[in-house]
Parts: structure tokens; sequence; C-alpha cells
């Protein structure tokens, strides 16, 4: 994958997002949605190089040519998320149907107080993990983050919610390892995302349906020298205000070798492309990366 989303403008306004927060909170969910379908609308027609990589992405994982229908639902799912971050951050998960898959083994290292390295994509929505219940058992959950992705809506959103800010390790830094390593060894669990690089970071090349695609070696490099189980998270939109949310145990330990640290790191970054695709094949109007996600720097 290019790390030209590193470059990309935040397309959204200020007033846009304070405009959308103060319908969805004093108006309702039902009203906020309807205005969701003329701002969709808007960015079919006008955001041509998102949804070109939108279009790319579609063409090769549905059996039809794609439509300006398939595009305009793209958009509307990741509104519709947008939307619903609103509602977590203000403390109302009664908003939400929520269908969740296999949460017990993750329980059940979290009341061992073993910590976890949670893994999870642009896929869906990973701000969900907040509604599962998790927050009752009183683990510490800890959010690897890109800094500079959104900051307008970031900033915007965390006035909901500004114990957010603490939940959030900036990626890069001199002491990202080690805050990370601090909250695991709690017994708490660190999320990060695993399919966009950073602008220095080396990439791994994988098989993407089909096609070779750039990748980032963190996670896994940071699963191996932090020796944590990795459980995988998946929250796929479905209608409005319901998810499927699927925990699913990668591994108990990621081990990469010294010696075929390349050949490590390949094969281990390819099983979790693999379960990758398997879940965008689920609901692949929720796959939130809008550029050409197969074009590459090399």
């Amino acid at each position: 994958m290019s790390k030209r989303w590193l470059a990309q403008r935040e397309r959204g306004h200020r007033w846009a997002y304070k405009f959308m927060l103060w319908v969805a909170l004093r108006m309702g969910r039902k009203t906020a949605r309807i205005l969701l379908y003329p701002i969709c609308t808007y960015y079919v027609l006008f955001s041509w190089k998102a949804s070109r990589g939108i279009n790319t992405f579609l063409s090769r994982v549905l059996p039809h040519r794609v439509t300006l229908k398939d595009l305009f639902f793209h958009y509307h799912a990741f509104a519709s998320t947008l939307l619903d971050r609103t509602f977590l951050l203000g403390k109302r998960q009664e908003e939400f149907d929520l269908n969740i898959r296999d949460l017990d083994l993750l329980l059940d290292r979290v009341d061992r107080g073993q910590g976890c390295l949670l893994l999870g994509s642009h896929l869906g929505s990973f701000d969900i993990l907040r509604a599962t219940g998790l927050a009752t058992r009183n683990v510490p959950i800890k959010l690897l983050m890109h800094k500079e992705n959104a900051p307008i809506l970031n900033d915007v959103l965390g006035k909901l919610d500004p114990s957010m800010v603490d939940c959030i390790i900036p990626v890069g830094e001199p002491e990202t390892m080690l805050r990370a390593k601090e909250c695991l060894d709690a017994g708490g669990l660190v999320g990060m995302l695993g399919d966009r690089p950073l602008k220095d970071e080396k990439v791994v090349l994988c098989q993407f349906f089909g096609h070779k695609a750039q990748f980032p070696s963190g996670p896994m490099l940071l699963a191996s020298i932090l020796k944590v189980p990795v459980v995988l998270f998946f929250c796929l939109y479905r209608k409005d205000g319901r998810y499927d949310i699927y925990f699913e145990l990668f591994a108990e330990t990621v081990s990469i070798s010294r010696e075929n640290r390349a050949q490590g790191l390949q094969e281990w970054t390819q099983r979790y492309v693999d379960r990758l695709e398997t879940y965008c094949r689920m609901a692949p109007n929720n796959w939130f990366n809008f550029y050409d996600f197969w074009e590459t720097d090399l």
C-alpha cells in the first residue's frame, strides 16, 4: 500500500463536524442520519480521488461492475460509523445493537491479568470496542495511533470525552514502546491497526485480493518483542446502530528470529492479511481506506 495517505488533506471542516455533533446529540439519531444522504451524495459527486480508490477496491471484491450506488453506500457506511462514534463518546451505548462473537477468549485473559495486543484495521469501526463491556472490567486500554490522522475530527470529538486523550499512545515517539509495555505489564490491552504503514516504517509485501500490497512491519515486530497474545478485532457495520463484532485469537506468541527476520515478518503479516481479506469479503462497504491501496512507492 502506498504511504501517500499521510499526505492526504482532511476533507471535513471543523464547523461541519460541530454542526453534525450538535444535530446528533440535540435532535437524535434519526434526524442526524437523514443528513447523511446529502453529505454522501456530495462525496460521490465531488470526491473523485477517494471514489477512484473505493472503486479499485470494490472491483476486486464485488461480483459485479461497481456502480454509483455501491460508491454511495460505501460513503454512507463510513459516515454512519463516524456518527455512531459521537454516541459512543457521549456515553450512549444503549443506542447500539451489538452481535459479539468470541469475546470470552479475550475476557479470560483479561480476568487472569494477562496483557494482550488487539490488532484491528480500517475495516469497520475500532471505536465500538468501547461498547463491548470491557470497560466494566476496569482493564487499562490504550490505543496506538498516528497523531496526525484526522486531527480536526479527533479534536472535535475529543471534547465529548476528554479522557479519550489519555487512552492514546502516539506512534513513532521515543516512549511509544515503553508506554505500551507498561500497559501490557499491568494486564491491560493495547490496540492498534495493522493496515497502514507510517512515513518511515518498513513495509512488507503481501498478497491482498490477488495483488501485491504494502503492509506495515510494525505490528508483527511489536508483537514479537512484547511476547503477549495477539487477538484480532473486527467490528463490521451492518445498518443503523447494528454491528457484528469478532474477536479471534491470532497467536499466543508471535515468534520472529533475528536470523530469518524478513521471512518471519512476511509470513506473520501475510497471516494477518489473509484474515483481513476474509472479513473484507464479509462487509466490502466497510473498507475505509479511500485511495488506491495497491499503489506502491517502490
